[in-house]
């Protein structure tokens, strides 16, 4: 569980966050959604320790970010997995070699070890048969696995993810979108998504955080969503004629 507390940051005297609390639960998909400068890109980024707020505290499990030790600090760093925008993967590197990039830099594993993990967390998002190809060799779906696989490699208690869906056609949107809410409950992981996709707050919006103005404007779960009378989040969420008529249907019953 991350827990933050009255976050406030500020770029060149103009504050983005305003004293933002919330608390994203364990074994669940917390989304923070939002329009073009909202604050949730700044968010995420000071969860991740990029970004340190002025005001406010972040704790992982109970212990308080900015009270660690630079030790502590690399220790947690250990415990975190992250899936960019883009991928982000080594272009020189295979997919095995790219998944094993985590193990190499932050454990002391032998080079067996290592493989059987490499193998286990490709398995298990459907790429038995990619190791040793290039990024330039695989699809944008398949390249998104490959980097899920790289940021669970080792066994992080707390997932981010960066708008995972962009630049993906629908139905593989979709499939990231369930791999990672499957890879969440089964390893029993923290994961915080930013999105701008609909879709997924509509697949796996399990808990929903809306920023306006960078203000926490509301949040509630994929089902309440249908329900909430907040202008803001219905503004934002059913700005298409589809996702209108999809709420009017749904408060129809």
């Amino acid at each position: 569980m991350i827990t933050i507390e009255n976050i406030e940051k500020s770029f060149g005297g103009t504050k983005i966050l305003k004293g933002v609390s919330a608390v994203f639960e364990t074994g669940k998909t917390n989304l923070i959604i939002g329009q073009s400068g909202s604050g949730k890109t700044v968010l995420l980024k000071s969860l991740l320790g990029i970004h340190t707020p002025e005001v406010g505290t972040i704790s992982f499990d109970g212990r308080v970010y900015s009270d660690l030790s630079s030790e502590e600090k690399r220790e947690l760093r250990t415990e975190i997995g992250m899936l960019f925008q883009g991928s982000a993967l080594f272009d020189s590197m295979t997919v095995a070699e790219n998944v094993a990039f985590p193990l190499k830099m932050f454990t002391k594993d032998n080079n067996n070890k290592i493989q059987k993990r490499v193998d286990f967390v490709l398995k298990r998002v459907a790429l038995v048969d990619a190791h040793n190809k290039l990024p330039s060799e695989i699809s944008g779906g398949m390249q998104k696995r490959v980097a899920i696989a790289r940021a669970i490699v080792n066994n992080p208690k707390y997932l981010f993810c960066d708008e995972p869906n962009s630049g993906l056609d629908p139905n593989t949107a979709t499939l990231i979108d369930n791999l990672i809410k499957e890879i969440t409950e089964e390893y029993n992981i923290t994961t915080v998504i930013n999105t701008h996709d609909m879709n997924s707050v509509m697949e796996i919006g399990e808990k929903i955080i809306f920023l306006k103005n960078g203000l926490k404007e509301w949040e509630g779960t994929k089902e309440e969503i249908f329900r909430t009378d907040n202008e803001g989040i219905v503004d934002f969420v059913y700005s298409s004629n589809l996702f209108k008529k999809v709420r009017e249907a749904y408060l129809k019953g």
